[in-house]
């Protein structure tokens, strides 16, 4: 295989600190934005997996190895059994009973060489250890800027052999940064690393969206000091305008077909509901309300669309047809939710909660509706679920600093991508890639 190279509504919010940043301190930003994984937490079930350094991958700017481990660890599927010092390739049969001498269920080995013309071959086979069984391997030949995305790959691979469900270390992560006045739209890795800027404004960016197909980004900008609704083209950099109407227009939501949008109005009053085609046109409002509706999040299956209201008082989760019709409630815990996100399997309902002033990440099992609080930081944003419904991504602030995080859905595993200081937000995460 070869691989070349929302607004936020005046009397709640998803994203608290997003509407134009007043009062913010301004952080400084590392080039390209870059991260650390720190994995915490200990699940109840977790396969215990060496992956041994790959030969010749210490002449290479990329470490294959320890990339695979830390995604296979941050999934909390897995638990790293130490291979430091392994002398092993695709090639070597291993010594089963030392391997389960050191309690590993399965081995990765591997290798990493660079080609006369500048490129990389990278060679891998995974070993199930307990049966003595070669589960199979793949080979790549990458340029050196595709590196990170073949350790990804190897890592889906081993996820997908060893768990029987697809892998997600090869999609991408959209989120925003504030460094001093400036804003920027970054695409990077699952892991945050890799990140590339998609855009820069001296304005506000909010609300990033992945498409269904994972090629274009919806997202507000402030550039014309409004909110307004754009689509962005990752591969072209092109963009085009879809909702720039009287007043507010705020949180974008992709229909599953790709086709339309969900978006936020303020057009004739109150913030409310409407879906527009996704090349921009008139927009049909969803319902009528008299409170503020906003941050509409589109059911999996394109039916239903779960949205924030005040209609009640105070800020809670209610479902609507996705053609229109009568909302019903679905939070009833907690005075104030916000920020739902759906999983791509339909199970779950991701959101944000005040509880006793901190805003803590909830998830709620649809079918039964039970809920759980899953952090314990108080500062909690902008959840977003992995393609494979397994991790969700969110925005919190930890000892002062802002960062993102990802964590299993029951909380037990948790890992801090941690900027170097940036001031980072509205994260989203993106579908699965194609081969």
């Amino acid at each position: 295989m070869t691989l070349q190279s929302s607004h936020t509504p005046p009397r709640f919010a998803a994203s608290r600190r997003a509407l134009l940043a007043a009062g913010a301190a301004a952080a400084t930003m590392p080039a390209l934005g870059q991260f650390r994984v720190e994995v915490s937490g200990v699940g109840l079930t977790q396969l215990p997996i060496a992956v041994a350094p790959f030969r010749g991958e210490a002449q290479a700017p990329q470490k294959a190895a320890a990339i695979v481990q830390a995604d296979l660890e941050r999934s909390g599927q897995f638990r790293a059994v130490d291979a430091s010092g392994a002398q092993l390739d695709e090639t070597t049969r291993p010594d089963v009973a030392l391997w389960r001498q050191k309690a590993a269920d399965s081995l990765v080995s591997g290798s990493m060489t660079r080609l006369a013309d500048g490129r990389y071959d990278i060679r891998f086979r995974l070993w199930d250890v307990v049966r003595g069984q070669d589960l199979g391997g793949q080979s790549y030949i990458v340029v050196q800027a595709d590196l990170r995305l073949v350790a990804h790959r190897i890592a889906d691979f081993v996820y997908e052999k060893l768990t029987g469900e697809k892998g997600i270390f090869s999609t991408r992560l959209a989120y925003v940064t504030k460094a001093g006045a400036r804003y920027t739209l970054w695409v990077a890795d699952a892991d945050g690393e890799n990140a590339q800027a998609a855009l820069a404004s001296p304005e506000p960016i909010i609300s990033p969206a992945w498409s269904p197909g994972g090629g274009q980004i919806a997202y507000v900008s402030f550039e014309s000091r409004k909110p307004v609704v754009y689509v962005h083209e990752v591969a072209s950099g092109r963009r085009r305008l879809i909702a720039n109407f009287r007043g507010s227009n705020s949180a974008p939501a992709w229909a599953p077909d790709g086709r339309s949008l969900a978006v936020t109005l303020s057009r004739d009053g109150n913030s409310q509901l409407y879906t527009i085609d996704a090349n921009g046109g008139e927009p049909r409002r969803l319902m009528q309300s008299a409170g503020i509706d906003t941050e509409p999040v589109y059911s999996a299956d394109g039916r239903s669309i779960y949205f924030v209201s005040d209609r009640g008082g105070a800020p809670q989760i209610y479902r609507v047809p996705a053609a229109g019709g009568g909302a019903e409630r679905v939070t009833f815990t907690g005075s104030y939710n916000i920020s739902p996100a759906l999983s791509p399997d339909g199970s779950a309902m991701a959101y944000v909660s005040r509880v006793n002033g901190a805003f803590k990440l909830h998830v709620m099992e649809l079918a039964s509706g039970t809920v759980r609080a899953i952090t314990d930081t108080s500062a909690d944003e902008n959840p977003s679920f992995a393609p494979n419904s397994r991790l969700i991504v969110y925005a919190t602030q930890q000892q002062g600093r802002e960062s993102l995080m990802t964590t299993t859905l029951d909380g037990r595993i948790k890992a801090r991508l941690a900027g170097q200081g940036g001031d980072i937000r509205e994260p989203d995460w993106g579908p699965f890639q194609k081969p």
